[in-house]
């Protein structure tokens, strides 16, 4: 199934997982990975141009070989037009609110490594964009991946079908 694939597009809601699956992937594959959100931040949290943030993704999605995680909308259409495969992690609010918290206990305080510059921290915009994700993101994300159904599209609805996906593929267990 990943014989062929040289660009993969990972998109969901915060606390899917995408960042973890983005990078077993790319060491799996020998394929870069590309976090969206370290273009999108820059050292302490401060926010890129948007325009620049667009700019700087879609030089990269003319890459011959690349993964993305992240659903940035600004940029998303070009993203999936261009991947051989899109995995999306269309989670529960529940179970990614759990994830968000867990990883927010873990990481606080400590440099993200795949957003240079900023420890990891949690605020009341971050989790009212998380909780509601589903409702503004996800219906436009379906949307889209409907209109391209040409597409090799994975869709998981929970961690238990990933991990199973992944250890078909890896023949590795791993938990994402």
């Amino acid at each position: 199934m990943l014989d062929n694939v040289k660009r993969i597009s990972i998109i969901g809601g915060p606390g899917a997982g995408k960042t973890t699956l983005a990078k077993n992937i790319g060491k799996e594959l020998n394929i870069p990975v590309c976090h969206i959100d370290g273009i999108h931040y820059l050292e302490n949290w401060k926010l890129r141009d948007p325009e620049e943030q667009d700019r700087i993704i879609l030089e990269k999605v003319k890459e011959a070989e690349w993964i993305m995680d992240g659903t940035y909308k600004s940029t998303l259409v070009e993203r999936v037009e261009k991947a051989d495969m899109v995995i999306f992690l269309d989670y529960s609010t529940i179970a990614r609110l759990k994830s968000v918290w867990s990883r927010h206990f873990k990481t606080m305080g400590k440099e993200k490594p795949e957003i240079p510059g900023c420890k990891g921290n949690m605020t009341y915009q971050f989790m009212k964009f998380s909780t509601n994700w589903n409702k503004i993101e996800g219906n436009d994300i379906k949307q889209l991946l409907k209109d391209n159904k040409d597409k090799e599209i994975l869709v998981f609805k929970n961690r238990k079908l990933l991990n199973k996906w992944y250890e078909e593929q890896f023949n590795k267990k791993i938990e994402i």
